[in-house]
């Protein structure tokens, strides 16, 4: 049995902020905001801002829905949040727990297949069909999840960035393009082959492949250059993935250079992409040791993050 998302959920427009037009803070800000937008990576969490006087910032425990960008992505925002274009925010007309919401969250998501870049949500998602309360219960006491544990303890190292210097890509990575031209038509195989999806690391299926490429590598997609990831083991790739290899790269300092990256990225789109050229010519902002960059500290940052032993 099912109901519509307006059934269980009240829904407005957001407070419709640009990014541009707020004042960035500090990750450790008490203070900070956190900055949703149309994004399907990080709870839609694109930054941290400074609170904005006389604009009251969505409520935590609400959920945040995007009608347009990556359509369909729906999260339950756990502390209170200005919202950016294009975002819907919803709430429970019931008292609901937080895996109930996060039930009706994965399961908004799941209907993104019914849109794309050029067909937004705004009309048609609260006539989206969810199961009932009876349902998502059954489901949700039907499954035993376990607890996240963590033998991680250290302090969290602190980034001094006015003490950083700028690196061109070029100088930092040998960069070549994926081999599979038509990577969906690949017979069934054994190796990861990497596309220009947004999450799952950009894997989307196991192939035989026509090359395979060495692991500790960062992909960059070109059609979508925010889809930037770090990959661990042997891949192959579409002609649309651009390969960036450094000998001193590994799955720590990897992931810190990708998060700067997917940041520097944003900016490119399917109608504005990203070409060879613009990578080599990217310059980056990192922390140094004798005027290199320092691989270990970036390493030692990444794993004195919390639950970092999970990686």
């Amino acid at each position: 049995m099912c109901m519509k998302i307006k059934d269980l959920f009240d829904y407005k427009y957001g407070v419709n902020l640009e990014l541009i037009h707020c004042q960035e803070a500090k990750q450790e800000d008490a203070n900070a905001i956190n900055f949703v937008a149309r994004t399907s990576n990080n709870n839609g969490v694109v930054s941290r801002v400074k609170k904005i006087e006389g604009l009251k910032p969505q409520k935590a425990g609400t959920l945040s829905l995007a009608t347009s960008g990556s359509v369909l992505s729906c999260f339950v925002q756990n502390e209170d949040y200005y919202s950016g274009r294009d975002l819907y925010v919803l709430t429970p007309k019931i008292n609901l727990t937080l895996e109930q919401k996060l039930f009706y969250a994965m399961c908004i998501n799941k209907n993104a297949y019914r849109y794309s870049y050029g067909r937004a949500a705004n009309k048609t998602f609260p006539d989206i069909e969810i199961p009932t309360l009876d349902i998502c219960n059954k489901i949700i006491n039907n499954k035993r999840i376990k607890s996240i544990t963590t033998t991680c303890k250290k302090s969290l190292i602190l980034l001094e960035k006015n003490k950083w210097k700028e690196f061109k890509i070029s100088d930092l990575f040998v960069q070549c393009r994926g081999a599979e031209n038509a990577p969906n038509q690949n017979p069934p195989g054994t190796v990861k082959c990497i596309n220009e999806i947004d999450s799952n690391n950009g894997f989307t299926r196991k192939v035989e492949p026509t090359m395979i490429f060495k692991k500790n590598a960062i992909t960059v997609s070109i059609n979508f250059a925010k889809n930037v990831f770090y990959q661990p083991d042997d891949f192959c790739a579409s002609v649309n993935i651009a390969i960036l290899r450094n000998e001193n790269l590994n799955k720590y300092n990897g992931l810190f250079i990708v998060s700067l990256l997917k940041k520097l990225y944003s900016k490119y789109s399917y109608g504005y992409k990203i070409t060879k050229e613009k990578i080599n010519d990217t310059k980056i902002l990192l922390p140094t040791k004798n005027n290199e960059p320092d691989w270990q500290f970036m390493e030692d940052y990444i794993k004195s993050l919390p639950y970092a032993d999970r990686i």
